[in-house]
């Protein structure tokens, strides 16, 4: 039987925005009549705005019917939390939407993940609308998913989309639900979506500027300066009025200014690769960053900041090669792994993790010991008892293959 199709146009009726505290409220009282999980999602504007804020915020429960919130105009959430703050929580990729749902005062205590669900199920596509179509038989027109959602007043057209995406999530869950209880994967499903609350955000990188794309080609520590102040203007003016850093100057162009370090404001303006909306209307703001940069003695230096990051493994033979021979013997234990219960190896384990504890392992090779270690790194429980043994077990070998092809080795 062919899906049935659910677009914008085709089988909902008008969908308004609740915009002020007495529809808001009345909403939440709404909501608190209604039963079951609470199905829950999040429109951001990336790539329109500097903010990741929620621009729009899609409730639904049975009993309830779907709620279309606008958190600017509403402000606090704190008697929606009080409401659902105990319930299950249903999100499809939550991780992308719980940081602007905590903005407003929205957090969850416990989750169901419908994206992350379906990567333990071993699905073959996660997105939203391919596991609606797999396991609802319902096929979902992404049209808006990249708009401007900022954007007063919201078309009508996108509006119905946004309540589209939110009615669904909780049949979604229920048959995700089924799925994951017929593979046995119910309680590693549950560590999973405990871990995604629990998570920390990451700490802001020490000198953002260095993510300016092409900075590799960049030579000399007075161009990096010039490079660096052209980043900080740009993304102080973006912060300032909310507009994402790319709209008003790209990468590129700030690149081709720190390469062609033009004499001055004049020349800076007749660059033909300078361009973006406020490439001339704040052009003093980008020839004051460059002379800033032409000017300072606190020159970068061409490494950046000092780091924890590993080596990539490929450089491991020359720089670490008792890690590089453990992390060879374990990394096809740990797929099979993975094979065996039918996910994607990046969730039977983080990557990062395995490489972690290949490059420092413990000093007793045991799966007690690698266990230990797994969970400081922050491994599940479930991950530590697939892995802890095999890992134990491969990072031996790889010590006893060492010892056979070199007998004076300790």
């Amino acid at each position: 039987m062919d899906p049935v199709v659910r677009t914008a146009d085709s089988v909902h009726g008008r969908v308004d925005v609740i915009d002020d505290r007495e529809a808001y409220l009345a909403a939440v009282e709404l909501i608190r009549a209604g039963h079951g999980p609470i199905s829950i999602d999040a429109e951001r504007a990336s790539g329109y705005r500097y903010s990741q804020r929620a621009y729009l915020i899609q409730v639904f429960r049975r009993g309830s019917g779907v709620f279309l919130f606008d958190p600017p105009a509403i402000g606090s959430f704190a008697e929606l939390q009080d409401v659902i703050g105990g319930e299950e929580w249903v999100l499809h990729a939550a991780s992308q939407d719980l940081a602007c749902l905590r903005e407003v005062g929205l957090d969850p205590v416990a989750l169901f993940d419908t994206e992350l669900g379906a990567r333990l199920a071993g699905l073959p596509k996660v997105g939203l609308g391919a596991v609606v179509e797999q396991l609802l038989g319902v096929h979902l027109a992404k049209e808006h998913s990249a708009a401007d959602w900022s954007t007063r007043p919201l078309p009508q057209s996108w509006l119905v989309y946004a309540a589209l995406d939110v009615e669904l999530l909780v049949d979604l869950r229920d048959a995700m639900h089924a799925l994951l209880e017929s593979q046995n994967k119910l309680e590693i499903a549950r560590q999973e979506f405990d871990a995604t609350i629990e998570r920390e955000a990451k700490p802001p990188k020490a000198e953002p500027w260095r993510k300016l794309s092409g900075l590799h080609s960049v030579r000399g520590q007075r161009s990096l300066a010039v490079a660096r102040e052209l980043w900080l203007a740009r993304d102080e003016y973006a912060r300032e009025i909310d507009t994402a850093p790319g709209r008003l100057v790209p990468d590129a162009s700030l690149l081709a200014a720190t390469k062609a370090l033009p004499a001055d404001k004049r020349a800076l303006a007749g660059m033909k690769d300078f361009v973006g909306r406020a490439s001339r209307s704040e052009l003093d703001r980008w020839w004051a960053a460059l002379e800033r940069g032409l000017a300072t003695s606190d020159l970068p230096s061409h490494r950046g900041p000092a780091s924890d990051l590993l080596p990539p493994p490929r450089s491991w033979a020359d720089k670490n090669p008792d890690a590089d021979a453990r992390y060879k013997m374990a990394r096809p234990a740990v797929v099979e792994i993975a094979e065996d219960y039918d996910l994607p190896v990046e969730n039977l384990l983080t990557p990062e993790h395995l490489r972690r504890i290949a490059w420092e392992p413990p000093a007793d090779l045991t799966p007690d010991a690698v266990a230990s270690e797994l969970r400081s790194l922050g491994a599940r429980e479930w991950q530590i008892d697939a892995v802890s043994l095999i890992i134990a077990d491969a990072f031996v070998e790889a010590r006893q293959d060492a010892s056979t092809s070199d007998p004076d080795a300790s």
